[in-house]
Parts: C-alpha cells; structure tokens; sequence
C-alpha cells in the first residue's frame, strides 16, 4: 500500500476537526514550496525537479536558454505536460540564484 492510500484510509476515519486540523498542517508545511515541483534528498542530486520526473528544474531552464522552444522541450520530454514547464518556469523565477548556481556545477562538472 502506498503512502497516498494508507493517508486516503487513514483520512476516512477522522474527524471534521481532526481533518481541519491536518489542512492546517500540510498548508504550513508546503507554504514555502511550488507546485509540480519536488526537492527531495537523494533525487536529482537534492536539485530541485518536476515532481513525478528526475528531472531537474536547471536541465529545462538551460535548455530554454539554448533556444529550445516550449513546443520542443515537451517532444524531447514527452512525459512532460505543458503545465510541468509553466511550474518549471515560476521556480525559476522565484530561485534565480539557485538555478544559476545549478547550472554553472554542471556545466564546470
């Protein structure tokens, strides 16, 4: 059983209080992150990529700089959906400096 169906099973049996109390939770606990976008410890290297995908937010960003158009990103991604690269997009907006860094490490790697 997954995480997802054993908290499914779990959230049947509580409580409207019990329920509200848990949104308030996850609501604090996510209020720093993007949607669509994961940054987990031992994927990616800890680098900051599509929920779903091993694939890192800076990968998608330095091939936009290359000039790759969104229409040519998807193909070369084809399990990529247009809104994955609109999540990608605002990730980099919002960590420039991250994703800079990102890139220069494994461009010199």
């Amino acid at each position: 059983m997954s995480t997802l169906q054993e908290a499914e099973k779990l959230l049947s049996t509580m409580t409207r209080g019990e329920k509200a109390q848990l949104l308030q939770w996850v609501a604090r606990e996510i209020g720093e992150g993007y949607p669509g976008i994961d940054n987990l410890e031992g994927v990616c290297g800890g680098d900051s990529c599509l929920a779903r995908t091993r694939i890192p937010v800076w990968v998608l960003e330095q091939a936009r700089r290359m000039g790759m158009s969104e229409g040519d990103i998807l193909k070369s991604y084809p399990t990529l959906r247009a809104e994955d690269l609109a999540n990608a997009w605002a990730y980099v907006r919002a960590h420039k400096e991250e994703i800079e860094r990102q890139i220069r490490e494994n461009e010199s790697a």
